[in-house]
């Protein structure tokens, strides 16, 4: 019962100090009541607890498959856990001292294949206002790799129809200009000139793209669209939000647009965001050598 009250302590405070989600206290005690089980079984308490026993624990959790991400979970919570219990003077010495949590890899972006973009643009009616509305919209993330909530808040202030760029303010105020292409500038242009304004009915916006009641689009409701078209068009596989910014970045790489100027597209402030696309793009290549290659 002692280390049952031990935790009941830490999680009240950390709702008290922190303010802390039921989820979150949940999972606290969760990771805390496995270790002082695994503890138990060695009579042990978590109090009594050495920096050995800490290293084991996290040992065996890996041994018996728990993932990275679980496991550096359980060490920010048992760090958190055992500072609480220092502060408290409860115990003499820290056993989570200079102990690391694993190093949890980057997830990879799911990508589009070129001919799944080509679908996907393919999908909205055109011969609708909402649809020539929607297939400008797909034309220009694809064409430009911008964020979902940079699209629907571009102000029309923000296009220069005759040098084919965008000025976009991104992440942290930071500016940046963006060209659109051919195609996407011909549908930005029809839409502009023939749903638009059927859309907006006489009323009047700054936002380039508007819903039928003219407003401007959200983020959520662009979201739902991305997901009805991806039926439509028959791709089956995982979307997010950022699918074709995604697709954008790695179709670049793929036909040798340097990292440094697909960085500046994007609107990244650090190139190390930008290299995940790489290993995108080396990925795609190693898959397509193992299918195609005689020795593959």
């Amino acid at each position: 019962m002692r280390d049952e009250s031990l935790i009941d302590a830490f999680l009240d405070a950390a709702w008290l100090e922190s303010g802390l989600s039921r989820n979150t206290l949940s999972a606290y005690g969760s990771d805390l009541r496995h270790f002082a089980a695994w503890l138990g079984a060695r009579d042990t308490g978590l109090a009594d607890a050495d920096r050995s026993m800490v290293m084991a624990y996290l040992s065996h959790r890996m041994e018996i498959g728990s993932s990275a991400r679980s496991t550096a979970r359980a060490t920010t919570t048992l760090r958190r856990f055992y500072q609480y219990l220092l502060r408290e003077s409860r115990i003499d010495a820290d056993p989570m001292v200079e102990l690391k949590a694993p190093r949890i890899g980057r997830t990879l972006p799911g990508v589009l294949s070129e001919a799944q973009v080509e679908s996907l643009l393919n999908a909205p009616d055109t011969g609708t206002d909402r649809g020539l509305r929607d297939r400008a919209m797909l034309e220009m993330l694809y064409a430009s790799g911008l964020r979902v909530s940079e699209l629907v808040t571009l102000a029309a202030s923000r296009l220069d129809r005759a040098t084919g760029l965008v000025r976009i303010t991104g992440k942290g105020g930071r500016e940046r200009l963006v060209p659109l292409g051919e195609d996407c500038l011909q549908w930005l242009s029809r839409y502009l000139a023939d749903a638009r304004p059927s859309l907006l009915n006489g009323r009047i916006s700054e936002s380039v793209f508007v819903t039928a009641r003219g407003s401007a689009m959200t983020r959520q409701a662009f979201w739902h669209l991305v997901k009805r078209y991806a039926k439509v068009a028959g791709i089956e596989s995982r979307l997010s939000p950022h699918t074709l910014r995604h697709a954008f970045a790695t179709h670049l790489i793929n036909h040798g647009a340097d990292l440094r100027s697909v960085q500046m597209l994007l609107g990244h402030a650090d190139l190390s965001t930008t290299q995940i696309y790489t290993h995108v793009a080396s990925a795609r290549l190693q898959s397509l050598h193992r299918a195609h290659h005689p020795r593959g």
